[in-house]
């Protein structure tokens, strides 16, 4: 939940932030300290764990625990908006890759992020090979989801054909469990505004990459 003065402060952050977007998205690199989509990692893993099975049409989705992974997490399917080459589009297409990193980070099974990034991508890189991580034998996540705030865009076209979109968000602590119990607590349920560079390519957007902008305080 965003407090009525994470809002004003991110508001002041975005009016910042909107002009200089398109000359800071080559040269800004992820924070490692943010959670969501941006650990610094230089390559993908060939996989992370195992992903969950299929829900079937009547199961009942329940979040992770201390007690147990989480269990029939519905995939989140694309809004045909987001398929659309616009403003609004890019916008849609926000939303639902940063819905497809909560799929992951309650799963661990990165392929259908993977399906709609670039291959260069080093955050969305990053994200994987830690969920490999976390999710490697018995472990499991439990807190991590992602929530979004709002999404802005003036559909700048970058010299490199990207079109950008800044997100705020904040993420809940990440919370790494085994047989054991916990094994550790990832981040402090901290705001970041990211930028989300968008390509357009064979009728669909992809994140082509995920820059850190700010980590509000």
């Amino acid at each position: 939940m965003f407090s009525l003065a994470d809002r004003r402060r991110a508001a002041a952050v975005f009016l910042s932030l909107a002009g200089v977007a398109a000359l800071s998205a080559c040269s800004d690199s992820p924070d490692p300290g943010a959670n969501a989509a941006q650990s610094p990692s230089a390559s993908a893993s060939e996989t992370a764990s195992s992903p969950s099975p299929s829900p079937s049409p009547s199961a009942t989705y329940k979040p992770a625990s201390a007690d147990g992974p989480a269990e029939n997490v519905p995939l989140p399917v694309m809004p045909e908006e987001a398929k659309v080459e616009s403003k609004e589009g890019l916008i849609a297409f926000a939303r639902h890759w940063y819905e497809v990193a909560n799929y992951a980070y309650q799963t661990g099974d990165v392929e259908p992020m993977k399906a709609i990034s670039g291959p260069d991508c080093t955050a969305c890189n990053g994200v994987y090979s830690a969920l490999e991580r976390w999710y490697e034998g018995d472990k499991w996540l439990a807190g991590s989801l992602i929530d979004i705030d709002s999404i802005a865009s003036e559909y700048a076209q970058t010299e490199t054909g990207e079109r950008q979109a800044l997100i705020m968000f904040a993420q809940v602590p990440i919370q790494s469990y085994g047989p054991e119990g916990l094994i550790d607590t990832t981040g402090e349920g901290d705001t970041y505004v990211q930028l989300l560079n968008g390509r357009y390519e064979d009728g669909s957007w992809i994140a082509y990459d995920i820059v850190t902008m700010k980590k509000l305080p």
